[in-house]
């Protein structure tokens, strides 16, 4: 019970912060857009900014203003910390606080345990994002300006299905590890390294946040999934959580 309440609290945690950082940047759009000049001449000097997103923003106006807010600023940078976090002491954690031969003598199949921390942090490192989707059309009326709430949640499902992928992969190296703060350490460092090589024009197509960008977001409001995307997401789920469930069935207290 107190593992779920603690689960709880992060999620209301997560979802305030997201909410806290999405409900400014509406609010702030009448003055960003008043301005935009001034700040694409600032970002020249970041061609992923001043070239991609501005220009984005600068072509479709509010719509591509909030998906870079709330989705490649927001979600992505706070989502993938937030993945990180939960999964990395999933099961790690039990075998460093010496509780994990406690968790095991549970009356219930190793399967059914492990599925239902996973389940749990799932939910945790996505819910938050949809939850703070809904309120754009809300928001957005505040600044004279008239959304729907379908192409974001298009977005916010593909956000979720990309930070799931992140979350999946940490759990499957908690399942292996018996140390997580060093786990969570190693994750946030390629996390900060791959979000690094985004911003390098000449490298950025080797980044992990390629996936779920500005030019993917912006399809994605027009209706346009990318198959191959959604698939190599969808995959990377599957297969680590595949294979979490073979380590966890072979570990031992």
């Amino acid at each position: 019970m107190g593992r779920l309440a603690s689960f709880v609290v992060f999620t209301l945690a997560y979802a305030l912060v997201l909410e806290a950082m999405l409900a400014p940047a509406i609010l702030f759009w009448p003055e960003f857009s008043a301005n935009l000049d001034s700040i694409r001449a600032m970002a020249r000097n970041v061609p992923i900014l001043g070239q991609e997103m501005i220009g984005r923003i600068e072509d479709e106006g509010f719509p591509a203003y909030v998906l870079a807010q709330h989705f490649f600023k927001g979600a992505n940078a706070l989502g993938t910390a937030a993945a990180i976090l939960f999964a990395a002491p999933a099961v790690a954690g039990e075998a460093h606080r010496g509780t994990l031969e406690l968790w095991l003598a549970q009356p219930r199949s190793r399967a059914r345990l492990l599925l239902e921390r996973w389940s749990a942090g799932a939910l945790a490192v996505t819910l938050p994002v949809f939850l703070t989707t809904l309120t754009i059309p809300l928001l957005a009326a505040r600044v004279g300006e008239l959304e729907s709430h379908g192409p974001y949640l298009a977005c916010a499902a593909h956000q979720a299905l990309f930070l799931l992928a992140l979350y999946a992969v940490t759990f499957l190296g908690s399942c292996l590890s018996s140390n997580p703060n060093r786990l969570a350490l190693v994750a946030l460092f390629l996390a900060v390294l791959q979000f690094a090589l985004y911003m390098v024009k000449t490298v950025t197509h080797f980044s992990l946040f390629r996936l779920c960008d500005m030019e993917v977001l912006m399809a994605l409001a027009e209706g346009r999934w990318s198959v191959p995307i959604v698939l190599t997401l969808a995959a990377t789920v599957g297969l680590s959580l595949l294979a979490s469930l073979l380590a966890f069935r072979r570990r031992c207290p």
